[in-house]
């Protein structure tokens, strides 16, 4: 199986296990209590906690959870790393949510993205992350994850694209089938062009050692650290050489900078059929079909836009 030829579940599809559930709340208080409630009745369950929220939220809860059962049952994971690298996201609830089954104890969870921040490109994968979990989880073990969004401080194309992400809603104490979801296909908003001065190469087989090349010269000319620019290589290397195997035998390669990022995009005429590409962990005898979760490793951040007319992966690296 390569990276441009893979198969997507239906959009009629429902998972019967997997509860993704979205908590809309208005401040501090509200959110306080909707978690404790939640987190009060897993361990009533003996089910395992997962909480990530930023650490302001960690710090309430842990004071409230205090003295509790609740409190020595609860794991925090750090929801400022996970924001920021929105293709990982997937394989870390996955990571989680086995470990639990695998002692014995169902999941539930609490998951609160960091908007305040983040770049565009971070805040649409971050939404796009939202509507992929049921996608990845169609077939997975019973689980529950809660998403709280603070309608008093999000913005509202955040929470729109929420409110379309998310099969069941909980408001007031009351939960329900959330009439807004929608289960595909995900309207991508389009990617912003290349900053100027930018640089393009068209590429083919046997040109490998020209985009290493092409790679190279920007990192350079921004001063991209040098463990950080082999990271680089071998994703932009993949990608391209992904291009050749399955994207019409060429492709075309555009490098910039812009605000603290170095930017490498690859476009090529193939067409990636599984929104979940990359973002599930290969299984260890897998044959092919590493190479979008290789790119995903490596970089900082990865928007892949794809459809019949062809794919572009757009990578990005910090400079800072």
């Amino acid at each position: 199986m390569n990276d441009h030829v893979m198969t997507q579940a239906g959009p009629e599809a429902k998972s019967p296990g997997f509860r993704h559930e979205l908590f809309p709340y208005e401040g501090e208080d509200a959110f306080l209590d909707g978690a404790v409630s939640f987190i009060e009745d897993a361990v009533a369950g003996n089910e395992t906690v997962l909480v990530a929220v930023g650490a302001g939220k960690q710090e309430i809860l842990r004071e409230e959870l205090a003295g509790t059962d609740a409190a020595r049952s609860v794991s925090y994971l750090d929801a400022a790393e996970l924001s920021r690298r929105p293709g990982r996201l997937i394989a870390t609830w996955q990571d989680r949510v086995n470990e639990g089954m695998a002692q014995g104890h169902p999941v539930r969870a609490i998951s609160e993205s960091l908007w305040q921040g983040r770049t565009t490109g971070e805040r649409a994968e971050l939404q796009y992350h939202e509507w992929l979990l049921n996608q990845a989880f169609l077939h997975a073990p019973a689980w529950w994850l809660l998403c709280p969004y603070d309608t008093t401080s999000v913005e509202t194309d955040v929470l729109e694209s929420a409110r379309r992400s998310h099969p069941l809603l909980w408001t007031g104490g009351t939960r329900s089938a959330n009439t807004d979801y929608r289960d595909g296909p995900y309207p991508h908003t389009e990617l912003s062009g290349p900053c100027d001065p930018h640089e393009e190469l068209v590429f083919q087989a046997g040109g490998l050692a020209l985009v290493r090349e092409k790679v190279t010269a920007c990192a350079n000319a921004h001063n991209l650290e040098p463990d950080r620019l082999l990271d680089l290589l071998a994703a932009v290397t993949e990608a391209a050489a992904n291009s050749i195997r399955h994207g019409g035998g060429t492709g075309t390669l555009r490098t910039w900078a812009e605000q603290g990022d170095l930017v490498c995009e690859v476009h090529d005429t193939g067409y990636l059929q599984d929104p979940l590409g990359g973002r599930i962990r290969p299984r260890f005898d897998q044959m092919g079909g590493r190479g979008l979760w290789l790119i995903h490793q490596l970089c900082d951040l990865v928007q892949i836009r794809s459809n019949p007319q062809g794919t572009t992966v757009r990578m990005i690296v910090t400079l800072k």
